[in-house]
């Protein structure tokens, strides 16, 4: 077990307190299998003295399915002046029935004078007595130094003698506590490295938050300085900057530093886990996070895609795969011809004539110069190489299309769109109404193709995005459309840009059906 470091997930208690998440008890338990599912070592469910919500997920923990994970209660030691057995916080933890307990205690002296209101001498008491406690109830105790590194820098004896108090108290494991999140990956190694030379032989776990930006760099650290247990979150999630994230934590301990975290290949399901709980938190995931990031492995400057196309590690740092993500490729105006090489082989596209994909590149850096931008529109990058293929025929081909909105006594705001197209050697002319003029289009464009490629009828708009391009140019700013399609088992987003809004949405509309009815 010498590389072995333990993974105490916060998640769904610390995690909870990111401004804009609220998880139900069933989003909590869902998250909690799946915690299990990778493998960490703790749960931490959330503080059952604190909520009816956390009290119902202790009651109901029991029915998961967990084959891995040690679920955790949270709590804080006994108030001043009392006692553990007649603690209501303490006795919530016992209740909870959970094998082991978190307990947090005051290691700052400003804290214990300001906030807690008593001596040096009963916080050290009630820590040694909370632990004791826990421990003849038969739990596993785990002790939270918080405000461990600001407490040490303002008193670094006594810092040690909170430690020693918990261990006393029979803690199983003493966690350092960077709960201000201001201390920087030096002064974190410095001083773990002085606690593990104190305190040879206990358990020491590092708890570190983000508000300087080094909240992972400094569970690294403290891991190399002899710390065995991490605590963090998933995406990184949490109160003001947000906690240490395990998504970067992992990997990096797993694949760069040499130590065990996870079973045997469940690192791989780290991607899916990341999107499954910001899915749940009902958050926007960041595409830019490190690992698990739909960006992570993204390539977009032509000279990297170019070199890429010779060897992958060239700009990578590791296997995406390692981590259940992928490579991509995105197209824009700082691309090269690799860029689209690499695309056309995504796509599976036969490359006929490479010097056409040079006309390909001039027209996207001219399409970008307009206001497109391809990078989340990867379907109509497919499009635009699709009808370089000599014998590619279009479905459908657009000859003339209106769009009006009228207010009209009696019935208010609808919208009338019409739509020519050419299908084979037949025109097709249709009108349809709808409630705005893109819907209108769309439904008028459906009517005039459905009977013909009926499959068209499984196409369901999934989302439509605008942005102003030039907001100094008022309402004549040119407008960026992003739509996105799916067809229940594909998904695709095409773009159009225009100072019209209806000319832009319709370059979008007819992208995202023709690459439906071609190449979905």
């Amino acid at each position: 077990m010498k590389n072995k470091v333990f993974i105490y997930d916060t998640t769904l208690r610390d995690g909870t307190q990111r401004e804009g998440i609220s998880l139900s008890c069933n989003d909590k338990l869902r998250i909690a299998q799946k915690l299990d599912n990778l493998g960490v070592d703790y749960i931490e469910g959330g503080w059952p003295g604190s909520n009816p919500k956390d009290v119902e997920f202790f009651q109901r923990v029991g029915e998961l399915d967990l084959k891995h994970a040690k679920v955790s209660a949270f709590g804080s030691t006994c108030r001043a002046g009392s006692q553990p057995e007649e603690d209501a916080n303490i006795q919530a933890l016992i209740e909870a029935e959970t094998p082991v307990c978190t307990v947090v205690g005051k290691t700052w002296t400003l804290h214990v004078h300001d906030v807690l209101q008593t001596t040096l001498e009963e916080n050290l008491r009630i820590i040694e007595d909370s632990m004791r406690y826990l421990k003849s109830q038969g739990r596993e105790v785990i002790f939270d130094a918080e405000h461990f590194f600001d407490g040490y820098k303002a008193d670094s004896e006594y810092a040690k003698k909170v430690l020693k108090a918990a261990l006393d108290g029979g803690a199983d494991s003493v966690v350092l506590c960077e709960t201000n999140g201001g201390s920087l990956p030096h002064e974190v190694r410095q001083i773990v490295s002085n606690i593990r030379q104190s305190f040879p032989d206990a358990a020491i776990g590092i708890h570190t938050h983000n508000d300087g930006e080094c909240a992972v760099a400094n569970s690294l650290v403290a891991v190399q300085e002899g710390a065995n247990q991490v605590q963090g979150t998933i995406n990184g999630y949490g109160e003001r900057c947000g906690n240490a994230n395990l998504c970067s934590i992992i990997p990096d301990l797993e694949l760069k530093m040499g130590y065990d975290c996870l079973p045997n290949g469940n690192l791989k399901s780290l991607f899916e886990l990341a999107h499954f709980v910001t899915e749940i938190a009902n958050l926007t995931p960041d595409d830019h996070l490190p690992f698990v990031g739909r960006s992570a492995f993204a390539h977009k400057g032509g000279i990297h895609v170019a070199a890429m196309r010779k060897n992958l590690l060239s700009y990578q740092h590791i296997d995406p795969e390692l981590v259940g993500n992928q490579m991509r490729t995105v197209v824009s105006e700082l691309s090269g011809r690799g860029n689209l090489f690499t695309k056309a082989d995504e796509f599976d596209f036969e490359i006929e004539n490479k010097e056409g994909f040079a006309d390909i590149l001039a027209d996207i850096k001219e399409f970008e110069a307009r206001g497109f931008s391809f990078e989340s529109a990867e379907a109509s990058i497919a499009m635009m190489m699709k009808r370089q293929q000599t014998d590619y025929k279009a479905p459908f081909e657009m000859i003339d299309y209106s769009a009006t909105v009228e207010h009209r006594r009696g019935r208010g705001v609808f919208a009338e769109a019409m739509v020519k197209i050419r299908v084979e050697d037949e025109v097709v002319h249709t009108i349809a109404e709808g409630n705005g003029p893109v819907n209108a289009l769309d439904t008028a464009l459906r009517k005039g193709l459905v009977p013909i490629y009926p499959r068209l009828a499984e196409f369901q708009l999934a989302d439509y995005k605008v942005r102003i391009i030039d907001g100094s140019n008022g309402t004549a700013a040119t407008t960026r459309v992003l739509i996105d399609t799916q067809n229940g088992h594909n998904r695709w987003s095409t773009v159009g840009a225009s100072p019209n809004i209806i000319e832009a949405s319709w370059l979008a509309l007819a992208d995202s059906v023709e690459y439906g009815l071609t190449i979905a």
